[in-house]
């Protein structure tokens, strides 16, 4: 394993990295995938026929209509223009192996933004709300996040949820046909939660700076305000949404992510934390990871074990309410039937039929999306 130092890119642009970093020649995305997004992509990636299929559907897609609206419309990254983001991209291929660059445009919004799509050939896109929004090392995160999706190959599958979400909109009206269009979009929503980890984690292996992974997500959380902001602080957020309350809290936190595209920022900040400090990321760094050239030999199989020993284990040490009550159904716990009764308490009161809204108001949990809006708008990508 060599360091990303100086490297020449493109003619007469003289990429010179900040610092010195790891970079992985020949890496997997595998190596950073996170079990229930590896398992779902390896599993598709095996099916018969399966890139013929979405190759078919290409023709449905918009695009050749997208990269045209980028391309007229934004600012195309380069070493003329928005010149630091271009050494950070090619930085970030260079460090993960990539060996095309994939374009990269600036869009003009306020909203700190920023998504991989594509089918034939990934396309990044930040917008202005984001690059005003971090420093340095912060964008370097999350550069190395979108390159991460770009090589696990996430653009493809992120681009049909775009286009699935814009349809049922569309087809709004038609209650059956929407309703099959939904059920395959919360399926993506669910995959598409799951491949965020694994992108934060490629943003990490490429910043190589973990403080300044988290500073970024806290600052998309809370905005330019890093002064009055304290990552400790933001972490024990994420310990206690995860922690407390009872099990009707569980189950609004369920509903609370269904029409999101994202996990919440404290619990990716957690998890991104997690990852750092465990072995796996370790090896990583020390140079023992997968490589490219052994994925055709992945077993479909093994993959599903993992992810099924991973949710295992999250189960067994999860704090929250939801999950210890299932860790307990498994041990063969007792009295079940009365802490469900009891944890279910506040959605009821004495004699009611258990119709009532809940005492703080969440009947409207699910009802937004990422950025705030009506949860039937198409999904923002919020890095």
């Amino acid at each position: 394993m060599s360091d990303a130092g100086n490297e020449q890119h493109g003619a007469g642009h003289e990429k010179a990295p900040s610092r010195r970093r790891r970079r992985f020649p020949g890496i997997s995305s595998r190596a950073y995938e996170h079990p229930a997004d590896r398992s779902a992509l390896v599993a598709l990636r095996k099916l018969s026929g399966f890139d013929t299929v979405f190759k078919a559907l290409s023709g449905l897609l918009p695009e050749r209509s997208l990269r045209l609206l980028f391309l007229s419309d934004s600012v195309r990254v380069s070493d003329q223009q928005f010149a630091h983001l271009d050494d950070m991209l090619r930085d970030a291929c260079h460090i993960l192996d990539l060996e095309k660059v994939p374009p990269m445009y600036v869009n003009q919004d306020p909203q700190p933004n920023a998504m991989c799509i594509g089918l034939d050939e990934p396309i990044i896109v930040v917008t202005t709300g984001l690059v005003e929004l971090l420093d340095e090392e912060e964008m370097r995160a999350v550069v190395g996040h979108e390159v991460g999706h770009a090589l696990s190959g996430h653009a493809v599958y992120r681009t049909i949820l775009l286009f699935l979400t814009n349809l049922a909109v569309r087809v709004a009206w038609i209650p059956l046909g929407n309703l099959a269009i939904m059920a395959i979009v919360t399926a993506l929503r669910e995959w598409f939660r799951k491949s965020e980890l694994s992108a934060d984690r490629a943003g990490l292996l490429v910043g190589q700076d973990l403080k300044a992974s988290m500073r970024g997500l806290m600052k998309i959380a809370g905005g330019n305000h890093l002064h009055e902001m304290n990552v400790d602080a933001f972490l024990q957020q994420a310990e206690e949404y995860e922690a407390s309350g009872d099990l009707r809290d569980s189950v609004l936190k369920i509903l609370n992510v269904l029409p999101r595209t994202h996990p919440f920022s404290a619990v990716r900040a957690a998890e991104l934390k997690k990852w750092a400090e465990s072995r796996d990321h370790q090896r990583i760094m020390d140079g023992h990871y997968p490589r490219r050239g052994e994925d055709k030999d992945t077993s479909v199989t093994d993959s599903f074990r993992e992810s099924a020993a991973h949710y295992a284990n999250s189960v067994k040490s999860s704090k929250d309410p939801l999950m210890k009550l299932v860790s307990d159904i498994a041990g063969g716990a007792g009295d079940l039937g009365g802490r469900v009764r009891r944890g279910f308490g506040g959605f009821t009161g004495p004699g009611s039929s258990g119709g009532s809204t809940p005492r703080d108001g969440s009947d409207r949990a699910g009802s937004t999306d990422d950025t705030g809006g009506p949860a039937d708008t198409p999904p923002r990508d919020a890095t």
